[in-house]
């Protein structure tokens, strides 16, 4: 096998056995009744946040990785259903890859050298079945509890980070000083680079060749604060192009350290509540649709204030 930087800081950084050989949850353990009572906390006014996307025809998707936006389609309308007492009824169905939007990465999303999360080989994904181990039905219920928003793009004085700027660590902890708050033990990191308020307002083109985000070095820092989960507002968490191999930080947090990411999150409507009142965390939920063999999920996650 090759050997890349990011498989030698995975072997340090692997959670691998933690929490048993049969764990399918990986970070999503740090996630207990005692953080989520915590988290509670951090609900000030009661205003919600929901932190995703339109699901339709206008997504960014262009065929890349056979993902295509979402297809909505009626099957029933008022005109083509009749009642005695003058029932209406409409009914619809979606056709939609599982990762064309706001989304999840699960822990059979990616691996290397044949395994996935907690040496769960390859082999488990199938084409009739999918993931027979490290679903993404087995997150569930999913994360609840705090999130902590770093506003990386704000400090950088701009409405986006340019592409292919990494956010290291440095970065992270000056959002952290700046808006007065530490992520701890279960919390949810979310980063705002701005890369999504691009595509929303210039439009898609070219959006998915490039962007900025996290380091790799990254991972090392988010294991050390032993956060529950990562996601962002780009199209896949870290900086693209990377400098060592495709997705060296997927690998690593995903395969190595088993936690689920969040890509594509709308971030800029809560950005702009925090800046309003100084406060940065607040209470999140964040659950995948129950798709059985699933290997990442739509979501749409709220964020409490």
């Amino acid at each position: 096998m090759t050997e890349y930087a990011f498989k030698k800081t995975g072997r340090e950084l692997s959670n691998w056995g933690r929490w048993g050989d049969d764990d399918e949850r990986g970070t999503l353990n740090f996630v207990t009744p005692k953080t989520v009572k915590e988290a509670l906390t951090s609900v000030r006014t009661g205003l919600r946040y929901e932190l995703s996307i339109p699901v339709g025809a206008e997504g960014p998707q262009t065929g890349w990785m056979r993902r295509i936006n979402p297809l909505h389609t009626m099957t029933v309308t008022p005109h083509d259903f009749s009642a005695p007492e003058g029932l209406v009824v409409s009914d619809d169905f979606i056709t939609m890859p599982l990762q064309s939007g706001t989304q999840l990465d699960g822990l059979t999303h990616v691996g290397y050298d044949g395994a996935f999360y907690n040496g769960v080989p390859a082999d488990a994904v199938t084409p009739a079945r999918g993931a027979t181990r490290n679903a993404i039905d087995a997150s569930l219920p999913g994360f609840t509890g705090r999130g902590v928003l770093l506003d990386v793009a704000a400090l950088e004085g701009g409405e986006w980070l340019p592409a292919g700027r990494s956010v290291t660590v440095a970065d992270l902890e000056r959002a952290e000083e700046s808006a007065g708050v530490r992520l701890r033990t279960g919390d949810a990191l979310l980063v705002r680079t701005g890369w999504l308020r691009k595509g929303l307002t210039e439009g898609w083109q070219d959006w998915l060749k490039e962007e900025p985000g996290l380091d790799p070095a990254c991972a090392r820092w988010i294991h050390d604060r032993e956060l529950a989960m990562v996601a962002c507002d780009n199209w896949g968490v870290e900086v693209q192009p990377a400098s060592d191999g495709l997705i060296p930080l997927h690998a690593v947090l995903i395969r190595d350290m088993g936690m689920m990411l969040g890509e594509m999150w709308q971030l800029d409507d809560l950005a702009e509540a925090c800046r309003a009142d100084g406060h940065w965390d607040f209470f999140l939920t964040a659950a995948a649709l129950r798709i059985t063999g699933g290997v990442g999920s739509p979501v749409s996650p709220v964020a409490v204030r």
